[in-house]
């Protein structure tokens, strides 16, 4: 089993597809906006993001949507010249949503509604003579064959498969290989209990035959670096080699253990045995190299709006303006285990923002300006907490640092890491609290996403002077946090 992602970060439900010698995968999106990002890669362990499936408010609607709301489950496949993305945004029914593209980076077309399915999770897969089959995910896994074009079904919904006795069957992908048809789905939930099962059959409707050494991939019951690993993609390479991609997570600290980078993409090679998919090495980076990145960045995404609704260029400054329903929030994915995150903002008369670490509006630490004062706020659930605070020069310089816990020492208050959140003006530097990370992780919050990074605005119009994201998967010493 991989120890290390080959996309970290919060980039859950992996789907992969290739065209000639490169390979194309998409992830889940919930309620950040632009959806479901796309990354290309030529040898299945390095990707390059090339944009977003879902590219424009009219493509994707999740300025109502919950936390972990919005866009779950894409599939992404290549058919007749052309690349189709099909997802299901929660927030948006009701049916999913069919888009297409000659080019991955777009544009994408306007989406094909598929009101007469419920559910989640689709999947599209074609016969040899063109026959687009829809499977998905509602209290089991249900067909019908599709108009692509229209979004109407053909034949009605039926039950196909019930997987082998796991609850939450979902995430099914149907594929054809040496003649057989298999379809592939997660059980367990996208937890603890979190595996792959697969089955096979003579037709894409089966009936089908539950592989004898089901589940093909878990971490379940294990000591894994990587756990709750499931809701996979397999991928033919140019070579005749297999390979599937799938979601785990990575959990730290003491008992129960928290996860705080949401669910990862990562991949493993895989060997057909007696016609069966057998999961065999991984394939993962070497190593990770640190990251050091400025913003606000045009791969940015927002919660529930678009960033390009909010943020705007002002000459050498960003203007970042809060929506009249709440607190505005732009940003990117915590990718690595140790940050620093550092900005420059200015909060005039009625202003009030700053930088911040989240999982979601209500499990957050914000160093929050308001005029010439700064705060270092927490929220986690209903209570909120400031846990200090200071009168600053105008050039402040506010920072918050992920610092991972040491491991192996015993105690149960040990979380996964810790936050802290620093101010530096003309007065020297200032620390003004610090916050233990399993109260923002997904154990206690809740949700399918993960920690982002970025910059916020509660109230007004928020001048962003400066931003920087400085990355590693290793503990660094005191001096790389200054």
């Amino acid at each position: 089993m991989p120890s290390r992602p080959v996309i970290p970060g919060f980039h859950p439900d992996p789907s992969v597809c290739r065209v000639g010698e490169t390979y194309y995968l998409a992830c889940s999106s919930f309620e950040y906006a632009p959806g479901v990002p796309v990354f290309t890669s030529d040898d299945l362990l390095s990707w390059t993001p090339v944009g977003h499936a879902l590219h424009t408010p009219e493509q994707l609607k999740v300025a109502d949507a919950n936390p972990s709301g919005g866009i779950y489950a894409p599939t992404l496949r290549h058919h007749d010249g052309r690349f189709w993305m099909i997802t299901t945004n929660v927030s948006d029914g009701p049916g999913h949503l069919l888009v297409t593209a000659e080019d991955p980076a777009g544009p994408w077309s306007a989406p094909v509604r598929i009101e007469g399915a419920g559910g989640i999770d689709p999947d599209i897969a074609w016969d040899d003579d063109g026959t687009c089959y829809l499977t998905w995910c509602d209290q089991g896994l249900r067909q019908a064959v599709l108009d692509p074009a229209t979004g109407a079904l053909l034949t009605e919904p039926r039950l196909v498969w019930e997987g082998t006795g796991g609850e939450h069957v979902e995430g099914p992908h149907l594929y054809r290989v040496d003649g057989r048809w298999y379809l592939m789905a997660a059980e367990g939930g996208t937890a603890a209990g979190h595996m792959e099962t697969i089955a096979r059959g003579p037709s894409p409707s089966g009936p089908w035959e539950p592989c004898p050494h089901n589940p093909v991939l878990t971490a379940r019951s294990t000591g894994a670096v990587v756990r709750s690993t499931g809701h996979a993609d397999l991928v033919q390479r140019p070579d005749g080699s297999w390979a599937m991609v799938f979601l785990g997570v990575r959990p730290r600290g003491y008992f129960p253990a928290f996860h705080v980078r949401g669910r990862e993409t990562y991949a493993v090679q895989i060997d057909w045995v007696d016609g069966w998919p057998v999961v065999g090495e991984p394939i993962e980076p070497d190593e990770v190299a640190p990251v050091r990145e400025h913003g606000p960045a045009d791969s940015w995404v927002g919660a529930h709006v678009f960033p390009e609704q909010v943020l705007r260029r002002a000459g050498d400054v960003w203007e970042l303006s809060a929506q009249p329903a709440g607190r505005t929030f732009v940003g990117r994915r915590q990718e690595h285990e140790t940050v620093l995150a550092h900005a420059r903002v200015e909060a005039g008369p009625g202003v009030v923002g700053g930088l911040e670490v989240r999982m979601d509006p209500l499990h957050a630490v914000t160093l929050e300006v308001e005029g010439s004062r700064v705060r270092a706020v927490a929220r986690v659930g209903t209570l909120t907490s400031v846990l200090g605070e200071a009168d600053v020069d105008d050039d402040a310089l506010l920072e918050v640092a992920v610092r991972p816990s040491p491991k192996g020492r015993f105690d149960i208050r040990r979380g996964p890491d810790e936050i802290v959140a620093t101010v530096e003006d003309a007065q020297g530097r200032r620390e003004l609290g610090r916050l233990d990370g399993r109260y923002l992780s997904t154990e206690v919050a809740g949700g399918f996403t993960g920690r982002m990074v970025g910059v916020v605005a509660e109230r007004g119009t928020l001048v962003v002077r400066s931003f920087e994201y400085r990355g590693h998967d290793e503990p660094m010493g005191p001096d790389w946090y200054l």
